[in-house]
């Protein structure tokens, strides 16, 4: 029995399974740390009390310390989301609760869940690019995920643009990265409207589909990935824009380190979030603290 905790930029996703057969599963809206980790609480008080529930695994949005050896393990960073810098989850978590816990960015547990369970089966080498509130990457190199101090941010960095795309970008930390060009909010204040909103002829799709191919040809140089899942909000049910980025990626690499890879939606769905926070949680108890 385990459960798992997926605090995303505007929800958080709380999840009982049995290994990966879900029993339960709820939702609350996120706000300040004090009262969303309040709200998921109260939730796993309900189930700790009701189950015996062997461990927590935990996908958070970030920065947040994923080095179990730093003594603020678990803890946010320079977050820009009001109300959670400096709280520490995993100290909080383990003093309620007592049990294993494991942590990781959001992204990097959907990773592993499309490893578990998803299109990623098998594969050694994968990564899972989210775009929804913010930009993540995932990647998984010998089947753990890429970790030091703390994790990967590749949504973050900066990459070259399309002629004629000269929006200063949304970041508040580095204006026009990847994220603060292609996020959900970024679209929004570049097209004056929601990213679901706009048809797949927008004009803004091009800006789009230009700086993340950029960001996944990145990618397969860096992780050498059997495959690139695409998810998050603003792809959702947009298998043209998945398809267009693959074809981006394959001209932009121009035959270059021709290593088989593919790009493609997560099996997934929507669940390889949630889904994250339970591998992080499998993962914790077959691993052990190392």
């Amino acid at each position: 029995m385990i459960a798992g905790l997926e605090l995303g930029g505007t929800k958080c996703v709380a999840t009982l399974a049995k290994g990966r057969e879900v029993i339960d599963q709820r939702r609350v809206p996120t706000r300040d740390a004090g009262s969303t980790v309040g709200d998921l609480t109260a939730i796993l008080d309900e189930w700790t009390a009701a189950y015996p529930v062997d461990a927590i695994g935990v996908a958070a949005f970030g920065p947040i310390r994923t080095d179990r050896a730093a003594p603020d393990f678990g803890t946010f960073l320079a977050t820009p989301k009001p109300g959670w810098q400096g709280f520490g989850l995993a100290a909080h978590l383990t003093a309620r609760y007592g049990l294993p816990i494991g942590l990781d960015s959001d992204v990097n547990g959907a990773a592993l869940a499309e490893g578990r369970w998803g299109g990623a089966q098998g594969m050694a080498n994968h990564a899972y690019v989210t775009v929804g509130t913010g930009v993540g990457v995932g990647l998984v190199v010998g089947r753990r995920t890429l970790a030091g101090r703390a994790h990967s941010e590749l949504g973050h960095i900066y990459v070259d643009r399309a002629s004629g795309d000269e929006a200063p970008g949304t970041c508040p930390f580095h204006g026009a990265c990847v994220e603060g060009l292609i996020s959900g909010p970024a679209l929004a204040a570049r097209a004056g409207q929601a990213g679901e909103a706009l048809d797949e002829f927008h004009p803004i799709w091009n800006h789009f589909v230009h700086v993340l191919a950029r960001l996944v040809h990145t990618i397969v140089l860096t992780g050498a990935p059997e495959r690139v899942a695409l998810g998050g909000g603003v792809l959702t049910n947009r298998p043209e824009l998945v398809a267009r980025v693959d074809a981006a990626v394959q001209a932009s690499l121009a035959g270059y380190a021709q290593a088989s890879f593919t790009i493609g939606a997560p099996l997934l769905g929507d669940q390889a979030g949630p889904m994250g926070a339970l591998a992080i949680a499998l993962d914790v108890l077959e691993v052990g603290d190392a």
